[in-house]
């Protein structure tokens, strides 16, 4: 497995990530079953395959999944050798009779949920510290703040945000470097072929601050997967993990075009869905789950995958998907053309009204060669 630098993140990192989320066993009546000795299987299978970029957090699993990836970091003696992200925010102690100070952004929260996850991860630091989402109280400056003392504490190394409005992880960097503090390098949040709000919003902010992103979700949550027989998974039943997130016809629609082109090159729609995200901007980690071999080792064979122009263009012509205000006035104004992702200033109709510009193409995912 190849590894990506990024200009504003730690270099030498796997090209997609593995999520512990679905590894753990505590609540397997919500994410299906996999126990410690399957986990750890599939741990060694990604190490072994080069990967190295890791992701969890403190509410995963009841803590389970930190304290899983921290004993297989253990077992292995490979700690250095991985990038390994956590979260904090959501509440994880369940035993506390005052739960207050356990959930937000506030600091004591920040300071009591990293100390938890190094015990659980059995290390001194973690690669990468998330917002896991905004709690729309506490103020900017003090989890800048409080962040950045955390990064000097040597505790941890760089700093992410997760879930949060596109405004809130733009005006961050700002502040940061207005004041010398730490900036976030990378955004996580939920992008797929059939998801698209990502691209509104999330996905030039990170361009333009030169962030990494870990998208979540790419392979449509199970409903991009194949059945042997052919044709699209079922609906998931309950207790499937696929109910965290709802049904959209829009899958169904996305998934015949992935299938047409899979079946082209033969290989899988899921293999298709994540070529989509990585190839739509630089620096993009997907962040994988699943509870066997096999569905980890068609997603790294995925890799190797470049969409042509066209097949992207028919992905995205699947279902009606509007890029809304102020890019449908800058860039579709009374229908020039339709916008997409790899436009930039000279596609501006109200530019073009005036001169003809030229400007270089934008930055472009490594590694891959377009057929």
């Amino acid at each position: 497995m190849r590894g990506i630098a990024n200009q504003t993140q730690e270099g030498n990192r796997s090209a997609i990530e593995r999520g512990v989320q679905l590894l753990i066993q505590s609540q397997q009546a919500m994410l299906g079953e996999c126990n410690k000795e399957t986990a750890f299987k599939i741990l060694d299978f990604f190490a072994e395959n080069g990967g190295n970029f890791v992701d969890t957090a403190n509410v995963y699993q009841e803590q389970e999944s930190e304290q899983w990836l921290g004993e297989w970091m253990e077992l292995q003696q490979n700690r250095d050798e991985m990038v390994v992200a956590t979260k904090y925010t959501q509440f994880y102690k369940p035993d506390a009779k005052i739960r207050y100070n356990y959930q937000g952004n506030h600091r004591k929260s920040m300071y009591h949920s990293l100390e938890n996850s190094l015990r659980n991860l059995r290390t001194s630091y973690v690669d990468i510290f998330y917002v896991h989402w905004w709690d729309f109280s506490t103020s900017i400056e003090e989890i800048m703040q409080s962040l950045h003392h955390l990064v000097q504490s040597g505790k941890v190394f760089y700093l992410g945000a997760s879930d949060v409005p596109a405004w809130y992880a733009d005006f961050e960097p700002m502040d940061a470097r207005d004041h010398g503090l730490t900036p976030f390098c990378i955004y996580q949040g939920k992008w797929s072929a059939a998801d698209r709000d990502f691209e509104r919003e999330i996905l030039p902010m990170v361009r333009h601050e030169g962030m990494a992103l870990a998208p979540f979700g790419v392979l449509g949550q199970g409903k991009f997967k194949k059945e042997a027989g052919g044709g699209q998974a079922p609906n998931a039943a309950e207790g499937d993990s696929r109910k965290l997130f709802s049904e959209k016809e829009t899958y169904r629609q996305v998934f015949k075009v992935l299938d047409e082109i899979a079946v082209e090159r033969g290989t899988l729609p899921t293999s298709i869905a994540l070529a989509y995200v990585m190839g739509k901007a630089p620096h993009v980690f997907p962040i994988v789950g699943g509870r066997k071999i096999e569905h980890l080792k068609t997603n790294i064979d995925a890799l190797d995958i470049a969409l042509t122009e066209a097949e992207v263009n028919g992905i995205e012509a699947a279902t009606p998907f509007e890029h809304g205000f102020p890019t449908d006035i800058m860039f579709e104004f009374h229908g020039a053309q339709n916008y997409n992702t790899r436009m930039t200033s000279k596609d501006v109709v109200m530019l073009k009204c005036a001169s003809h510009l030229e400007e270089p193409e934008p930055v472009k995912p490594i590694g891959k060669k377009t057929p």
